[in-house]
């Protein structure tokens, strides 16, 4: 299940993109400004909106780790915001002086691809703000760009339909004709997907285009093997131009918006349609998943913005297996242990429990001889009730466990999170375990490999906050 729980209509103009970072929500327009709301509740930040651009804005992206926004602009420049105060950190201008159409941020923040209207696109360094490497596609606008999540690739998207790839060093890796009358978005899954070859890299890559499809492809990339890109198929829901797309962040949904007004919502897995959502009375330009929660955003030509909320039950979403799950069960005290035995009706052994330090763990540990033999529990059919309500309780904790959203789990610990924290990566992580790997001089991110910018955590209490609402509904 699908509900609009918000609709956004600030802006007096076309909105042109939406981007989300961990607890911030950007949108910007053909007004010329960029809009920022608070995901907590959708209230516009104090210091929006952003202004600077002297045209139409094209494009918003947030860095990994949130903390900074880049814009662009017909007006040829792409600007770079610190989100805590809407103060500009720096203006780089289109060497070219062309209108900029699309821009995004490396996922190790150390660059920032800027995609023009004359077909240049620009790598800059992210931290001097100075021009990097530069190339051009042969024909058509830049609309498009997307970096794989390990960032060894980025991928640019033209009006004349060409899908190009480019490593890391602003090599022209390959370049074909990806959709007829013009490709419009493209954008990869962060989840990494098998393709039966050992040693390579593979993730998922949607585009789409004026010839009213999107196309999922297969990119993979290894020094030893080199590269690949595999057509899988085209998802054809649409019934005119598909202007956006966006994968979610646990790589299991891809959204499209159309100049049919409509958005659809696919099961990756299946290519199945979930949902068709109409609530845009005008072109659908953007879309965009937030990081860790199903939060959706789409901005329209209407100049309203919706964001709509999934259920994770109803999606299928991917989860972790149960043998890699905290139990939650496992973090109770010993005051934790001696409630649940009030409410089984066995409160005449609280005092036995607590003489023997029972806590969560040590409770799904018991045993009939442990019963017995070590907390001397005499009757039979007493030592029987207690094993049956821990079997019980046992059942209810893997069930519960198979439940978890897998955005909820960290990384490193697989494990569901209770303090997690953003790293300048832009993934979320226990935060004393991102600590423990940091201070073992890891300073690696544990989900792409590379080195990390910053070692600096930020907390992500919008992520703290969904994994609290889902607690208190399924742990009753």
């Amino acid at each position: 299940m699908v509900k609009l729980i918000h609709t956004l209509a600030d802006h007096g103009d076309d909105v042109n993109c939406c981007a989300f970072s961990s607890s911030l929500l950007a949108t910007c327009s053909l007004d010329k400004t960029i809009r920022l709301y608070s995901l907590s509740d959708f209230t516009e930040l104090a210091h929006s909106p952003l202004k600077f651009h002297t045209y139409a804005v094209h494009c918003c992206c947030f860095s990994p780790s949130g903390h900074i926004l880049a814009s662009c602009s017909t007006d040829g420049t792409t600007v770079l915001w610190n989100t805590q105060n809407g103060q500009t950190l720096a203006v780089m201008v289109q060497p070219s002086g062309s209108p900029v159409r699309v821009c995004r941020f490396s996922p190790d923040s150390t660059c920032l691809v800027s995609g023009a209207a004359d077909g240049t696109v620009i790598l800059w360094n992210a931290q001097s703000y100075k021009l990097h490497r530069c190339g051009s596609v042969e024909d058509g606008s830049l609309v498009a760009c997307a970096f794989s999540p390990d960032g060894n690739l980025f991928v640019t998207g033209s009006s004349c339909g060409d899908l190009t790839v480019w490593d890391d060093k602003m090599r022209c890796l390959h370049s074909e004709k990806a959709h007829d009358l013009g490709m419009t978005c493209c954008d990869f899954s962060s989840q990494p997907v098998s393709d039966g070859e050992q040693g390579l890299q593979c993730f998922r890559l949607a585009s789409c285009g004026q010839d009213c499809q999107t196309k999922i492809w297969v990119v993979s990339f290894s020094h030893i093997l080199g590269f690949k890109l595999k057509y899988k198929s085209a998802l054809s829901g649409h019934s005119a131009p598909v202007l956006t797309c966006a994968f979610s962040y646990n790589g299991q949904m891809l959204v499209s918006g159309s100049v049919d007004k409509s958005v659809i919502v696919y099961d990756i897995n299946t290519e199945n349609i979930l949902h068709t959502l109409t609530q845009h009375t005008r072109y659908v330009t953007t879309c965009a998943f937030a990081p860790n929660i199903l939060l959706l955003a789409t901005g329209s030509m209407d100049k309203t913005v919706n964001i709509w909320q999934f259920d994770p039950e109803t999606l299928g979403q991917a989860r972790s297996t149960e043998g890699q799950l905290k139990q939650f069960t496992e973090d109770w005290s010993e005051d934790d242990v001696s409630a649940w035995l009030c409410a089984q009706d066995l409160k005449d052994l609280v005092g036995v429990f607590k003489m023997n330090n029972i806590d969560g763990r040590e409770l799904l540990n018991l045993t009939k001889e442990s019963l017995a033999d070590d907390l001397k529990i005499e009757s039979l059919g007493l030592r029987s009730k207690v094993l049956r309500k821990i079997e019980e309780l046992r059942t209810k904790v893997k069930t519960l466990s198979s439940e978890i959203p897998d955005e909820f789990i960290c990384p490193i610990t697989r494990e569901l999170m209770q303090d997690p924290v953003i790293a300048s990566d832009g993934y979320s992580y226990e935060k004393e375990a991102m600590e423990n790997w940091i201070s073992k001089k890891k300073r690696t991110s544990p989900m792409t490999n590379l080195v990390l910018s910053s070692a600096v955590l930020t907390p992500n209490r919008t992520l703290k906050m969904a994994i609290n609402r889902w607690l208190e509904t399924h742990q009753k």
